[in-house]
């Protein structure tokens, strides 16, 4: 492997699969934070997230383990193990072992489901969680679309990704921008808001976009960082669009990112199809920074200049989802 990072995974709520994919029952084996995990949904529709070794054998409870009430059963000896992590039968011994008894033997996670995902809680010494995720209205509600879907997975860190919204020089040169965004970025906590007007090519009724340099006009980005793994953006043009980004990291080196997308039932066909189009549009912009990402390597000290927006401020508020 090519090691391109030394930064360790931060700390945070990060999105591990979408809430239809988990019927009750159902056990999916996963590979985040570095580690290899099972997914299980309770038969009483509790999401439930365990490292993935059983620690009698060694099995791999997520290929092949069965979901029995509230625990999931090892495929190799049956021993049961609730959401905690802990056994809570063997089903052809007489008593539980005493290493094993009353007591958490299987690493677990805080898990919530908010907004569409299943969400789990990772720090690197296990500490409880230090804060929410936010809730998106729009996200579920009647009044909105069902959610549109981008996935990919990518070589960088988040880190690196989330500097993209500080570097504002980027645009220009990666996604052929006019100018650079005008706008402001505050940070207060564990969240970071961006507010940006970006000159854009204008799109027409059809959804096409004016590729001939000649006409624009500007959106309005707002985006709101929570922690190193949700992003909420909201883009008002003569439409609205409102986008969750998720960032998990895989391991040191890599991170899954998904975009959800949602539009209002209430706009018009046509403002429907503009809506569309400026989905698609970021999605492809996501494509233009992935090759950078994927090729890239980390700066420790960069050497900066006065137009390249606050990237010294970005990374200073991102370290503290780094545990000391």
């Amino acid at each position: 492997m090519n090691i391109r990072y030394d930064q360790p995974i931060p700390l945070g709520w990060f999105a591990l699969e979408y809430s239809s994919k988990l019927a009750a029952g159902d056990v999916m084996p996963l590979q985040y934070f570095g580690r290899d995990l099972v997914l299980f949904r309770t038969e009483s529709g509790q999401a439930r997230l365990l490292d993935a070794y059983c620690p009698h054998l060694g099995a791999h409870l997520g290929h092949g383990g069965v979901v029995k009430g509230d625990n999931i059963a090892c495929p190799f000896h049956g021993w049961q193990f609730d959401g905690d992590g802990r056994c809570r039968a063997v089903p052809y011994a007489t008593n539980i072992p005493p290493k094993a008894t009353d007591k958490q033997i299987v690493g677990s996670y805080a898990v919530v489901e908010r907004n569409a995902m299943i969400w789990a809680w990772y720090h690197p010494n296990n500490e409880a969680p230090g804060f929410e995720v936010e809730t998106i209205a729009e996200i579920g509600s009647p009044d909105w679309t069902d959610i549109e879907v981008y996935d990919w997975k990518i070589n960088t860190i988040i880190q690196e990704a989330g500097e993209n919204g500080a570097d504002v020089a980027h645009f220009m040169f990666v996604h052929s921008s006019p100018e650079m965004p005008q706008g402001e970025v505050t940070m207060d906590g564990i969240r970071r808001s961006t507010l940006l007007l970006n000159k854009v090519p204008r799109i027409n009724e059809a959804g096409e976009t004016d590729d001939s340099g000649q006409d624009w006009e500007f959106i309005e980005v707002n985006s709101v960082n929570v922690g190193p793994g949700q992003t909420i953006q909201r883009i008002t043009r003569a439409f609205e669009v409102v986008m969750m980004g998720t960032i998990t990291p895989i391991d040191e080196q890599s991170i899954h990112l998904r975009f959800t997308f949602t539009v209002p039932r209430s706009q018009t066909d046509m403002n429907q199809t503009l809506a569309e189009a400026t989905r698609d549009n970021i999605a492809g912009g996501v494509e233009q920074d992935i090759v950078i990402w994927n090729n890239k390597r980390y700066v420790e000290n960069p050497i900066l200049c006065d137009g390249d927006g606050p990237i010294a401020r970005y990374r200073k508020w991102f370290s503290q989802f780094y545990a000391t």
